[in-house]
């Protein structure tokens, strides 16, 4: 089993876009997928509920489907802001990479730099065991803010995997319960192209 925990401790990070969209990606590519939502919001479950019978099968992730989970199966995790201590270690402990995606704002680097601290004193991402990137969200690259958040994220020291634009086309699939790679290839081109990089990354972070 493959698993991958999307997390940062900030709030409206877009940790369920990314998780709801990597999720499409991989039932499209003929996984068997399963998405845990641990959010009070519940905001991937909520997309789960809504996405058309006619798409590829994603599993919600609870007790009952646990129990028939095949060794092939690929879990994403939507985690709560302020996700720390113990809760942050078992979660970390249990997945093979950590996306922790990134919007800039000072807000956002200021919280995100104290959570990737964090991060580094996880004894399974010292001993690379998992593996960490990062990823840039609702990024205009004209902007100053997007300068700064690319100096920020190249100081970490962990792989920065790319920066996905603000595009309509994210909120029209989170109402639809759809994700890009549900839709028309034509819509989402440019959008293909950014997210290239982090499904490289995730299929060589998970490689056994």
């Amino acid at each position: 089993m493959k698993h991958i925990l999307i997390a940062n401790s900030k709030g409206g990070a877009g940790k369920t876009t990314l998780a709801t969209n990597l999720a499409a990606y991989l039932a499209a590519s003929g996984l068997t997928v399963l998405l845990q939502d641990l959010d009070r919001q519940q905001s991937s479950a909520q997309w789960l509920s809504r996405r058309p019978a006619d798409l590829p099968i994603i599993h919600s992730y609870n007790a009952h489907t646990k129990e028939k989970l095949k060794a092939s199966a690929w879990v994403i995790t939507d985690t709560p802001a302020g996700l720390r201590d113990e809760k942050l270690s078992e979660a970390v402990k249990q997945a093979d990479c950590v996306i922790v995606p990134i919007q800039p704002s000072a807000f956002d680097i200021g919280a995100s730099s104290h959570f990737l601290d964090c991060l580094l004193e996880e004894k399974a991402i010292r001993k690379n065991k998992t593996f960490v990137a990062l990823v840039g969200m609702r990024v205009n690259s004209r902007t100053h803010a997007a300068a700064s958040l690319a100096d920020f994220m190249e100081q970490t020291g962990f792989p920065v995997l790319t920066y996905l634009r603000n595009a309509q086309v994210y909120a029209t699939a989170a109402d639809l319960g759809i994700g890009l790679f549900d839709m028309r290839p034509s819509l989402v081109a440019q959008d293909m192209e950014q997210w290239a990089p982090l499904l490289t990354w995730v299929a060589e972070a998970t490689a056994e």
